[in-house]
């Protein structure tokens, strides 16, 4: 969960520049008015699970229990999250591609 004092005092304190905010709390909900985009950044399990037990910045994913709770994340909070997302990216493509993309949906968004 978000905790909501601090990212409501994030979102009033943005300027003029695009605000990029990364999560899937239980409590989105509460500030999705006030996102003028959400970006679903999707790939398959098994794309998921190779990232996850190869990084070496956390270690989240290297266990049975974070991979079994990472396939069950995508069946039950991934269709949510499409449900509520105004742009979707196939994160499977190269990175720089990926990037574009999402420079692209900031410059759509209106001033």
């Amino acid at each position: 969960m978000w905790r909501e004092d601090r990212v409501a005092a994030l979102l009033d304190g943005a300027g003029a520049e695009p605000l990029l905010v990364s999560g899937a709390p239980s409590n989105l909900g509460v500030f999705l008015d006030r996102f003028q985009a959400v970006v679903l950044l999707s790939a398959p399990l098994d794309v998921l699970l190779a990232r996850v037990t190869t990084r070496t910045t956390n270690d989240f994913g290297r266990s049975a229990d974070d991979r079994s709770r990472i396939a069950s994340d995508l069946v039950t909070v991934e269709p949510l999250l499409r449900r509520v997302a105004t742009h979707e990216l196939d994160t499977t493509r190269p990175l720089a591609d990926v990037v574009d993309d999402l420079q692209s949906i900031v410059r759509a968004l209106p001033a």
